[in-house]
């Protein structure tokens, strides 16, 4: 088929507003309030085999069917997952869509069509469609360019389909590893974070695909690492490291939609707070586009938060907060809603509000000016290809530069061996690749019976394409379970190898039906089973171990390394993880990837982050040490890095100024290779307690053997900005100690101390956050 894509490139919010305000606002005028309400929410929509469509509304308190005529009638929001919910063909799926906005179209009084919204996290979330690395993969490349490309492709095929919006990325900052939903994050550095996750926005939205930033805010900070525990952040923490990322993504990425968190954040729910969604977000920041409730996000505060009566109350909280969209359905933001307007409680103008913000964003996606032939579908071709070899090349690309090899021990990269066994729960499936947001994890676990639709390489597939001589293969044990009976085979065919590979970690999955992902957490950071028994029985049989952890989060696996252990970390690589894992054990690829996330000792040091002040490092005055057994940005090359020349171009600066540095890396090894310099900052006194080490600059480079690069950073004072007693963000008085860092934990080259003078500098949304850099070979 031709395709007519229905997502058009973003015309800027202040072009449309010129040209739009007076139509939309006589639009308004015209509407009545179920006309206004049903702009105002979704319905969860499916597509059949054979193109029709179908209109299940489904919630968690009432699942039966509903007629999507009497629904729609009076318009309709958001369609979701058209795609994202069954398996169904690219094509067909397309099919429907088209119909279901011709419907939309042709068959209500305004004729407005709807946005059509996917999950696209790792993928766009459809059967068929390109499954890349999961966003801890992301952050392992350090790699912004690579991240906006994969955001961009991702948005080639949404908009191929007639998607207009994305419910990516993940913006929040790692604090618990036990969490299951870690595996979603990009790292626990905010900067990281921000810049990794705007580069995700640019993307898609070149694409004309909305991006949708989540969680705000606070997700990622509950307590005991339980999925939507009670949030007990402070104030300073919540503006210093948790909104960093969102504030990231809004002013320099210009996202155009923000979803609310299921937090309740000191007992108040986020989706009922409207200092954020409405002070914060938009009077402060200058947002422009529509926030969307996380699904049931509305009737949570009701049924779980407790805070609301009933739906009705719910909704009018929510709107006056500043949730504009209830998605996935419209169970309070119809009847219960209009009630509310209708007995005096709501105001009109906050439903017109959000409303008039809705049509803006229709207005800048070109839906407003489109008539029922814009949808035709002419069925010239039945196939849409969502995995082209495009995709798959920069799916593997990313793939290679977020492994990261922990401990090569005296084995990688891998010799010539006579025989390799592989061994492990991970080893030989498909699905251990991904993470829970991609479609064979999140949909297809539930169909058993259809096919993958994509090409997976096992890793025991990839090594033996390697050419790696397997002598054999046995699972050992199963992810997470106690059956311990494939261990003596495991051992049995270990000892009778040079070598041993050992691919344990997770099985990714929702609410429990996987060792993680959303709704599975863990109390412990053991690999889970007995997958750790189960290594142990092969090193004390005496053979020598490769030990690939493929998984959502990072594990407690110093005691292998200890025991002399090569260690391979790959969160999540995606469709071809498993020949960049097998390249990087062959020596093939050269690893790059760099942690994200530390990797912790024991379950005993959570929550952690590397972010911490004094207090939080080793010290005389309790028996227990977080020190992490991989800190944060540590990795290992099969070449070597050497930093030279370092120094600070400036001595002394101003508070609203730049740290100016300069400095040469050389390749000194004999094989090319990527360094991810990392610069590191102390600000040595300040009126708050500060971290003894952050992250404040970083970039990825690659140089040949012998090759030498001359490196310039100016660094925004900004990125060492901080809430001060009186809660002002400031950058304050006072001196800073920079440095090159091979790790956080680890200093590869000395920078210096620099003066800041003059008085404090209050943070605006004018300060520039953005780190230019220069790089001369």
């Amino acid at each position: 088929m031709t395709l007519h894509s229905t997502a058009r490139r973003f015309v800027s919010p202040d072009a449309v507003a010129r040209d739009l305000d007076l139509t939309i606002s006589e639009l308004m005028a015209s509407m009545t309030l179920e006309e206004k309400l049903g702009q105002l929410v979704g319905i969860w929509v499916g597509a059949s085999a054979n193109g029709e469509s179908v209109a299940p509304l489904q919630h968690e308190q009432d699942d039966s069917p509903i007629d999507f005529d009497e629904f729609a009638r009076h318009g309709l929001g958001h369609l979701t997952r058209v795609f994202g919910t069954v398996p169904v063909e690219p094509a067909a799926g397309r099919s429907a869509l088209l119909a279901t906005q011709r419907w939309l179209r042709e068959n209500t009084r305004l004729g407005i069509p709807a946005i059509a919204h996917e999950e696209c996290l790792t993928g766009l979330a459809a059967w068929k469609a390109t499954t890349f690395p999961t966003p801890l993969a992301w952050g392992a490349t350090f790699d912004s360019g690579l991240i906006e490309a994969m955001g961009e492709a991702i948005g080639e095929s949404m908009a191929a389909l007639g998607v207009h919006q994305g419910l990516a990325p993940v913006l929040d900052v790692i604090r618990d590893t036990r969490w299951g939903r870690v595996e979603e994050c990009i790292a626990e550095d905010p900067f990281v974070v921000g810049e990794l996750g705007s580069a995700y926005v640019r993307g898609l939205q070149s694409q004309g695909v909305i991006a949708t930033l989540k969680h705000f805010v606070g997700y990622s900070n509950s307590r005991a690492g339980r999925n939507l525990a009670p949030v007990h952040a402070g104030t300073r923490e919540i503006a210093d490291v948790l909104l960093v990322p969102f504030e990231m993504a809004v002013l320099d990425a210009h996202a155009d939609s923000v979803m609310h968190s299921y937090s309740e954040i000191d007992g108040l729910p986020v989706a009922a707070d409207p200092a954020l969604l409405t002070d914060l977000l938009r009077d402060r920041w200058g947002f422009e586009g529509t926030v969307v409730a996380d699904y049931f996000g509305v009737a949570f505060l009701q049924q779980l938060h407790r805070v609301a009566r009933d739906l009705g109350d719910a909704a009018r909280q929510a709107l006056t907060a500043g949730v504009d969209i209830e998605l996935p359905t419209g169970n309070a933001y119809l009847e219960p809603l209009a009630e509310q307007v209708r007995r005096g409680d709501v105001e009109l103008s906050l439903v017109d509000r959000a409303v008039t913000r809705v049509l803006m964003q229709k207005a800048r996606l070109g839906l407003l000016d489109m008539d029922a032939d814009a949808f035709a579908d002419n069925g010239a071709d039945d196939t849409i290809d969502l995995d082209p070899a495009s995709h798959r090349a920069l799916a593997a690309t990313i793939a290679e530069k977020s492994v990261t090899v922990l401990a090569a021990g005296d084995l990688l990269p891998l010799a010539a061996a006579e025989s390799v066994a592989v061994i492990g729960p991970n080893a030989d499936r498909a699905t251990a690749m991904f993470g829970c947001y991609s479609f064979a994890n999140h949909v297809l676990d539930q169909h058993p019976d259809v096919e993958m639709g994509i090409e997976v390489p096992t890793v025991l597939d990839a090594l033996r394409s390697e050419g790696v001589q397997v002598s054999g293969y046995s699972m050992g044990c199963a992810v997470d379970d106690d059956d311990r009976a494939g261990f003596e085979s495991a051992v049995a065919l270990a000892s009778a190898s040079d070598v041993s590979i050992i691919v344990v970690g997770d099985q990714a999955g929702l609410f429990g039906r996987g060792t993680v992902g959303e709704g599975c957490d863990r109390d412990s950071l053991e690999l889970p089973g007995v997958q750790r028994q189960l290594v142990e029985a092969i090193l004390d049989a005496g053979n020598r171990v490769v030990l690939v952890v493929v998984s959502g989060r990072p594990y407690a696996i110093e005691w292998a390394a200890e025991r002399g252990a090569a260690i391979v970390q790959a969160f999540f690589p995606g469709e071809e993880g498993a020949a960049a894992i097998s390249g990087v054990i062959t020596g093939r690829i050269n690893p790059s990837g760099r942690l994200a996330v530390s990797v912790p000792r024991s379950a005993g040091s959570q929550p952690y982050s590397y972010l911490h002040p004094y207090l939080g490092e080793a010290t005389d005055v309790s028996n227990l040490a977080t020190t992490p057994a991989f800190p944060f940005g540590f990795g290992l090359s099969y070449t070597r890095f050497d930093y030279s020349e370092a120094a600070l171009n400036q001595q002394v600066i101003e508070a609203d100024g730049h740290f100016e540095i300069s400095f040469t890396v050389t390749n000194s090894g004999d094989r090319s290779g990527d360094e991810v310099v990392q610069v590191y900052a102390h600000d040595m006194v300040a009126s708050v307690t500060r971290p003894m080490r952050q992250l404040v600059a970083f970039t990825r480079i690659s140089l040949e053997a012998g090759q030498s690069a001359r490196v310039g950073m100016r660094i925004p004072t900004t990125r060492i900005a901080f809430s001060d007693r009186s809660m002002t963000r400031i950058v304050e008085p006072g001196e800073v100690t920079l440095w090159l860092g091979r790790d956080s934990q680890n200093e590869a080259a000395a920078l210096g101390t620099v003066l800041i003078t003059g008085t404090p500098h209050a943070i605006t949304i004018d300060d520039n956050r953005q780190v230019d850099i220069t790089v001369t070979k």
